[in-house]
């Protein structure tokens, strides 16, 4: 009993209060659009909101995969390079929430500019190039990713 009254164990940490790192490297691997494992960490890339994994859109009457589409995305805006990441945060599953490169390249900026992420809280240029581009699920029609995730009750709400 004094094992655990010494120590604080009683105590239930929050994840996103645990300590972060102020920045990472390595070899990184896609989850889905906007998030990726960058050597043994999860990463959920800041300012920014793909479709989920299981998520369809439609272009031209036709009906796509635009979540796997921003996954194959994400890994051709990583293009095998060494991705280092500037940690802000963690996110409330603990994942670190941050702005990425790849070769020099930020791989945020990136996606939105593809048009396989929209802005959420950053990088509105690259959106509103996207958009009147037509590129990506701007190209057609499609229900916002966090539209998607409430009506679906996905537990990733950003």
């Amino acid at each position: 009993m004094a094992i655990f009254m010494g120590r604080d164990h009683w105590r239930v940490r929050s994840p996103q209060n645990e300590p972060f790192p102020a920045s990472i490297s390595g070899a990184a691997r896609p989850i889905d659009g906007d998030s990726l494992f960058v050597g043994g960490n999860e990463v959920r890339l800041h300012g920014i909101d793909a479709p989920e994994g299981r998520q369809t859109c439609s272009r031209n009457e036709q009906i796509w995969n635009c979540g796997e589409e921003a996954k194959r995305e994400l890994a051709r805006a990583i293009g095998g390079e060494i991705v280092a990441c500037d940690v802000r945060e963690r996110d409330q599953y603990g994942r670190l929430l941050a702005r990425c490169t790849a070769g020099g390249r930020d791989i945020n900026a990136a996606m939105v500019r593809a048009g396989m992420a929209v802005a959420f809280g950053g990088y509105d240029d690259e959106e509103a190039d996207a958009r009147s581009s037509r590129r990506g699920v701007w190209s057609g029609e499609f229900e916002a990713p966090q539209q998607w995730r409430a009506r679906h009750n996905f537990q990733d709400a950003r």
